[in-house]
């Protein structure tokens, strides 16, 4: 008898090549925002951190303009 968590060997199979196929498009859309100097933005524990043009990581937002408020 299965549990409601067992999977066969084809549902596996084709997860794991849409994971691949997401994992690639997500590398792509990044290399896509370097190559054009766009931050990339991640989230990790609740807070959000950009990956600057030049590398670094930075929690303070760069889109934010404080002459706005």
């Amino acid at each position: 008898m299965q549990s409601p968590n067992d999977i066969d060997l084809e549902t596996y199979q084709q997860a794991a090549a849409l994971l691949l196929i997401g994992a690639r498009a997500v590398r792509k859309a990044q290399e896509e925002s370097r190559r054009l100097g766009v931050p990339n933005v991640y989230a990790h524990n609740g807070s959000l951190f950009y990956e600057l043009p030049d590398g670094t990581l930075s929690t303070v937002d760069p889109f934010d303009d404080p002459t706005d408020r």
